[in-house]
């Protein structure tokens, strides 16, 4: 009975989880609100995601990446919701495509320095995965008053058109429709990609517009003249198809995208794909309200399987971490899980879950190459605390160990996927494939907390440091002071923690529900199947 307690307490808080998430995406989903899609819809244009709707193929889904980018930051200008542009992964003609929408509800589409970031990543998948993008451009340009986080520097707006470059030249296909503004630097993006469409009344490109054109030269010129679709369609060439409307433009780019050749893959397995055997609603019950207490990780992977089947690898030995091969929706994986139950080892010992160990680290590091030489993706669910500490860790070699578990990781030549469950803490995160590590995709569940330490030990840190250079100083804190300053940094120190503070900034591609793990992993897989691995597995130098 007390176990159905928990159970269904369990069940509870993380439905609750994902239903407050799920209103945070509707609000999101609004860009600019329903005033600013009605002017869209004035002009005879469709919002960002009514169009990307149309581009991809009926009855498939879109994976989106990015939602919550830029998520409660900007407040001071109105916010940018989902970064002013959406991007994922979708079917366009039976092709998997990267997508990359420009929000032109949200600040007429300008580019925050997020947007740049999340812009990147979506070239990155593209680039990792080989496949094709597809860029429906509608944006005012650089957001002025952030100018110097979005221009100059290294990973800023203008390496975006480098990647143009650097994908024409490796042979990803790049088509772009300018369906709204497409203004100064920015015009060179849909010109850099291998075919430009252009929408008739609606789409203009130019690298100054009327306003500027006048301060500069003191020329008088209307928008349509200087860089609209009959200008750059019959006249200066820029463009390569003259489209009437969104909806004619979108099924044009349908048309050309069905004409691609298809190359190589990978050759990942795949088989006929099966559900999990186990109900895979009762992930809810098994994950522990707020991921306080121990649970048996096994039990979750058994409902992510294909037929719930899981052949574990070296079952018996460094259990804080599972490995095991798998199916998930068809495809072979090889997963590498946090154990979360505590136990004692064959020694006696007593040991925590979620804690990586000199053992565990050693077990998962040879599990890694394996999978490396056998060719089969790998799958990350991180619920870790961290590597064992002390003295009799420090002397078993922790770090050796641990370095070899990373060195594996790092070196990985198969695609990697990493699913933040839980707790995702200091150098655990970066051992089970951080986003450091170039995984093709990390996701959270809402229950994810990401930091370099727990929220408790961090905060009775930093006040101990508060207090020490207070005490420099000469002052003393009263016990009232101390309390109301540790909960101040504790308060603080959790926010950081939460996996939205994580998406808004991009540390993770998506916040999703525990039941999306299937798709998202397979929807990946298949993803990066699309890239052969050319590369050898070497590890490098391994301390023994």
């Amino acid at each position: 009975m007390a176990e159905n307690l928990e159970f269904n307490k369990n069940e509870d808080w993380l439905k609750l989880s994902v239903s407050a998430m799920r209103k945070h995406l509707h609000r999101i989903y609004k860009g600019g609100g329903h005033k600013a899609i009605e002017k869209l819809h004035e002009q005879g244009k469709l919002s960002a995601r009514e169009r990307i709707n149309l581009l991809i193929d009926p009855e498939t889904d879109f994976m989106e990446i990015g939602a919550f980018a830029g998520f409660d930051m900007y407040e001071e200008y109105g916010g940018c919701p989902a970064g002013g542009v959406v991007t994922g992964l979708g079917y366009v003609s039976g092709r998997l495509c990267v997508i990359v929408a420009n929000d032109a509800t949200v600040k007429s589409g300008a580019w925050f320095p997020i947007t740049a970031k999340k812009n990147l990543r979506a070239q990155e998948i593209s680039i990792e995965n080989r496949l094709p993008i597809i860029y429906l451009v509608d944006s005012a340009g650089v957001f002025l008053p952030l100018q110097d986080e979005v221009f100059p520097d290294k990973e800023h707006f203008g390496r975006i058109f480098r990647n143009n470059s650097v994908m024409s030249g490796i042979g990803i296909p790049q088509i772009a429709a300018i369906m709204g503004s497409c203004v100064a630097g920015g015009a060179y993006l849909p010109i850099l990609s291998d075919e430009a469409l252009i929408v008739e009344k609606t789409g203009s490109v130019y690298l100054a517009g009327p306003y500027l054109v006048k301060a500069a030269i003191g020329e008088d010129v209307d928008s349509e003249t200087l860089g609209g679709a009959a200008t750059h369609s019959e006249i200066s060439g820029v463009t390569d198809y003259k489209m009437p409307d969104d909806a004619t433009c979108l099924a044009t780019i349908r048309n050309l995208i069905s004409r691609h050749g298809h190359a190589a893959t990978a050759g990942f397995d795949r088989i006929e794909p099966q559900p999990p055997a186990l109900p895979e609603q009762e992930i809810y019950g098994l994950y522990p309200e707020e991921g306080k207490k121990p649970y048996d990780m096994l039990e979750i992977m058994k409902r992510l399987a294909d037929g719930s089947e899981v052949q574990e690898y070296k079952a018996g030995y460094g259990r804080t971490i599972i490995c095991a091969y798998a199916r998930i929706d068809g495809w072979a994986v090889g997963i590498v899980a946090n154990q979360r139950t505590v136990f004692r080892n064959k020694k006696g010992e007593m040991q925590l879950g979620g804690v990586i160990y000199s053992d565990s680290a050693d077990k998962a590091a040879r599990f890694i190459m394996n999978c490396n030489q056998k060719r089969i993706p790998l799958v990350f669910l991180q619920d870790v605390t961290g590597f064992m500490v002390g003295s009799r860790s420090e002397q078993g070699g922790i770090i050796k160990d641990g370095a070899k578990m990373v060195n594996a990781v790092s070196n990985s030549v198969v695609p990697k996927f990493t699913i933040v469950i839980g707790n995702s803490y200091g150098a655990g995160n970066y051992a089970m494939c951080g986003k450091a590590y170039d995984p093709r995709l990390i996701v959270a569940w809402p229950s994810a907390k990401i930091a370099v330490m727990g929220g408790e030990q961090a905060a009775k840190t930093l006040l101990q440091i508060q207090v020490a250079s207070k005490k420099k100083q000469g002052l003393q804190i009263a016990p009232e002071e101390e309390n109301r300053l540790l909960q101040e940094i504790t308060d603080r120190y959790n926010r950081q923690t939460t996996p939205y503070y994580a998406a808004a900034r991009l540390w993770v591609d998506a916040i999703i529900d525990p039941l999306e793990t299937r798709r998202v992993i397979s929807m990946g897989i298949a993803a990066a199947n699309h890239a052969p691995v050319t590369k050898p597995f070497n590890t490098g130098v391994l301390q023994t």
